[in-house]
C-alpha cells in the first residue's frame, strides 16, 4: 500500500514539476509582451514628436493640415497601444499568480513525500525496536 501511494506522489510531483514548467514559460511569454507593448508606445510618442508643428516652410497650409492629421493619427494609436500596454499588464499579473499558485502545489506535494518518507523511516525504527534480538550475547554470566 505504501508503495503504491508513493508511486502516486511521484507521478504528482512530475505532473506538478511540468506544471510549472509550462507556467513559469507563460510568464516569461507575457514579460516579453509587456515589454514589447511599452516599447511601440514609446515609438509611437517619439512618432509624435517629430510631427510637431515647425517653423513656417513652403508650403505651410499643407505642411500642417499633413502633420495634424498624422498627429491625429499618432494619438489612435498612442489610445490603442496604452490599452494593449493595460491587457498585457493584467496577464501578466494572471501568468504570476499562476506561478504562484503551481509553486505552491509543487511544495505541498514535495512536503507529502517528505511526510512519507519520514513515516517510513519512523515505521522501520519502531519494527527494529520491537523486534527479538537476533544474536546471543557470549560474554553474559551464565
Amino acid at each position: 500500500m505504501a508503495d503504491k501511494h508513493a508511486k502516486r506522489l511521484g507521478r504528482l510531483l512530475r505532473v506538478r514539476t511540468l506544471q510549472v514548467g509550462q507556467v513559469r514559460a507563460e510568464e516569461s511569454a507575457a514579460q516579453d509582451k509587456l515589454a514589447s507593448e511599452h516599447a511601440l508606445s514609446q515609438r509611437i510618442a517619439a512618432l509624435a514628436a517629430n510631427v510637431a508643428p515647425r517653423p513656417a516652410e513652403f508650403g505651410a497650409a499643407m505642411s500642417f493640415a499633413a502633420a495634424a492629421h498624422y498627429r491625429e493619427r499618432l494619438h489612435v494609436s498612442s489610445t490603442a497601444a496604452e490599452q494593449r500596454v493595460v491587457v498585457a499588464e493584467a496577464g501578466l499579473d494572471r501568468a504570476r499568480a499562476a506561478t504562484q499558485e503551481a509553486r505552491r502545489d509543487q511544495s505541498a506535494i514535495e512536503k507529502l513525500i517528505e511526510r512519507a518518507r519520514l513515516d517510513a523511516a519512523k515505521r522501520e525504527l519502531r519494527a527494529l525496536e520491537e523486534s527479538p534480538p537476533t544474536r546471543k550475547n557470549r560474554h553474559a554470566p551464565c
